[in-house]
């Protein structure tokens, strides 16, 4: 009898770490959906649709240098669940990185204007699906992808809004804006430890903005640096649930009737 509750116990430790080690935020997103990009290249992506008939405002997510992992995933679905289609899409056509060093290369080396393509590429797709209102669709990202959200509104006026989590290398210069004006009103969420994108950097970045007339609210979290909204942190109190709020509350404001 202890032989047997022995080896039930062993099978259900081993159940329990294989499910954990398969929700490793770091590990690759499922890849659930394709679209093409201008070079005819397939980019796959994850497309998380909330329950209903539609049409639905949607969300283009873009993930962190890591590339399109599960962390990325389920802050996607979580989003999802808010009422929103929502597209994770791959900036670096399926490499996903698990140590700093690797997200850096991918960063360095990957062509911009074929990350930017491959952006373009999966907000046509999202703008374009059924259950997507074409009207309602915004950019939002993390890390790297609050950065290449932030310039998806200077290049993309049809947009609704523009999200960007601690984007690095913020716009300085009203006259690089483009078609931010155009995009839709913009939310700047930084954190005020972020060694990486001084404060004064983002404040640069608002003066920008309202030289342009870009409807504009930035907001720097006090006691956080970089990356402080997580799957693991969105939903747990402090600032990053209230930065994760304070997005909902936005795009609420903007892409809901």
């Amino acid at each position: 009898m202890k032989r047997n509750r022995f080896f039930a116990l062993l099978t259900l430790l081993i159940l329990v770490s294989g499910y954990a080690a398969a929700q490793n935020p770091k590990d690759p997103a499922q890849r659930n959906i394709e679209y093409m990009s201008a070079d005819g290249t397939v980019i796959e992506g994850y497309l998380a649709i909330p329950d209903g008939s539609g049409p639905f405002p949607a969300v283009l997510m873009i993930h962190e240098w890591w590339g399109l992992n599960q962390d990325t995933a389920e802050l996607a679905d979580a989003l999802s669940a808010e009422g929103y289609v929502v597209l994770a899409g791959d900036a670096f056509r399926g490499s996903v990185a698990s140590t700093a060093g690797d997200a850096r290369k991918q960063v360095t080396e990957t062509p911009r204007d074929q990350i930017a393509a491959d952006l373009d590429a999966g907000l046509d797709f999202l703008r374009s699906h059924e259950m997507v209102d074409p009207n309602r669709v915004a950019a939002q990202g993390f890390c790297f992808g609050g950065t290449q959200s932030m310039y998806m509104g200077t290049r993309n006026p049809e947009l609704a809004a523009v999200v960007i989590f601690y984007g690095g290398g913020p716009i300085t210069e009203a006259n690089q804006l483009g078609s931010m004006k155009q995009a839709g009103p913009v939310l700047g969420i930084y954190g005020e430890e972020d060694s990486g994108i001084p404060v004064d950097q983002v404040r640069s970045f608002q003066r920008a903005m309202n030289q342009q007339g870009v409807e504009n609210t930035v907001t720097i979290y006090p006691g956080v640096g970089h990356a402080f909204v997580k799957s693991d942190t969105y939903n747990r109190g402090g600032a990053p649930e209230k930065a994760w709020n304070q997005m909902i509350g936005f795009l609420d404001e903007n892409l809901k009737p």
